[in-house]
């Protein structure tokens, strides 16, 4: 089957195609040709295509204008936030220097918001069409591209791949539908070839949520430079870390692994997972690390599956997708005050899982009609979501029941 010629692909084969890929890829079994992949990078890329698309931003920007909500509740909070001011100035650095949890600081916090602020300012000029907003966006990220060469200490890979997922989700939005013009478009993306995809395109072997937002920052910057090869290499390393950190029944006794790892004994895998050795459906390989750091990973694999629907392959409907809803709907139940069991995490949660449900759930309740009364009853609660201040900002206005 596997050397056949290529047919024309019927959604239920592609899906059914995926998840065997992917079960080989993370076995470590098979490698297939990016023909063979429904997550392969698209022949022509879809722009604005990071995160949210042309058609979403237009739904958004409706229902602001006529009043709607939670979207214009959504937008009031956006622009009365600190990233939306029109006074802001940019602190770039040549080198960004971020150790563990950010100890030592030099210019982390001022980077990722820079990062934040000129997504903020895209999205306020596409619903405003005031040019003001359009022009700070670019003076932020011209900023930025005129003086950053690198990032260094332990932090270095997270600290790039957290800033990396806004950079290009502004880029996007002002280089194709700003009606002026962006005369240092050009050396913006030579940062994010140079400075930034070569940091985080390689993957971590630490916890999950690294890669997983590493991922993010190289398939949304493969986008804007519109580099395929990268795109792939981003996406194969997707799929098999998202494997590895959401726990299905159907994996078998032991979760995946990263191959890279070597967690090849029972021992290894139960002390990567934080001590857990019971494993259940939903479970995420930092669930008993804290719900803080799971909705870091929760939020990329949605972040990338939502830009691989716009950029044509829908990975909702493979494993991709069902790893997000189990994983959306075991911790949404808990962070809603289920009463945890003995057999997970010792009894004992730390909670805290951040405004990450809003484009799940979107694409798999909304979108593909799945059921998902935990995750619905959370998401609803925490209208409109906000900023967690690091790569995630503004999702109930972006993909609130967003049917584009």
């Amino acid at each position: 089957m596997l050397d056949a010629p290529a047919r024309p692909r019927r959604r239920p084969r592609t899906a059914f195609l995926a998840v065997a890929a992917t079960a080989a890829l993370v076995s470590g079994l098979l490698t297939w040709p990016a023909a063979h992949r429904a997550d392969a990078a698209p022949a022509v890329f879809a722009h604005p295509g990071v995160t949210v698309s042309q058609g979403q931003l237009d739904f958004a920007r409706t229902k602001v204008n006529a009043g709607a909500q939670p979207w214009k509740g959504a937008y009031d909070q956006m622009m009365a936030s600190k990233y939306a001011s029109l006074t802001r100035t940019a602190k770039p650095r040549a080198t960004v220097e971020c150790g563990s949890y950010s100890n030592p600081n030099y210019g982390c916090t001022d980077e990722r918001e820079d990062a934040i602020a000129a997504y903020t300012d895209a999205l306020a000029w596409y619903i405003t069409r005031d040019d003001r907003y359009a022009k700070k966006s670019i003076e932020l990220m011209d900023a930025w591209s005129a003086v950053i060469k690198d990032h260094t200490n332990s932090n270095a890979p997270l600290q790039t791949g957290w800033a990396g997922s806004s950079w290009p989700k502004a880029a996007e939005i002002i280089k194709y539908t700003y009606t002026g013009t962006w005369a240092n478009s050009g050396r913006f993306a030579t940062m994010l070839r140079n400075v930034y995809l070569p940091e985080v395109i390689n993957g971590s072997n630490s916890n999950g949520n690294w890669e997983l937002s590493m991922m993010e920052a190289a398939v949304g910057i493969s986008v804007f430079l519109e580099d395929r090869t990268s795109y792939d290499k981003a996406m194969a390393k997707f799929r098999t870390r998202t494997a590895a950190y959401v726990y299905l029944a159907s994996d078998g006794d032991l979760p995946k692994t990263v191959p890279s790892q070597n967690l090849d004994t029972r021992a290894k895998i139960v002390s990567y997972w934080q001590g857990q050795s019971t494993f259940v459906t939903g479970l995420t390989q930092e669930t008993c690390r804290d719900f803080t750091h799971t909705g870091y990973g929760i939020s990329a694999i949605s972040h990338i599956a939502e830009t691989s629907r716009i950029q044509g392959a829908d990975l909702y409907g493979t494993d991709v997708g069902e790893r997000l809803r189990q994983a959306l709907g075991f911790q949404s139940k808990y962070q809603l005050g289920e009463a945890v069991p003995s057999s997970l995490c010792g009894g004992s949660l730390t909670l805290g899982l951040g405004p990450v449900t809003e484009v799940g759930y979107n694409a798999l309740h909304n979108r593909l009609g799945i059921a998902m009364t935990n995750t619905q009853r959370l998401t609803e609660q925490n209208r409109p979501s906000g900023s967690n201040n690091l790569f995630v900002a503004w999702e109930t206005l972006t993909h609130g029941d967003n049917p584009s």
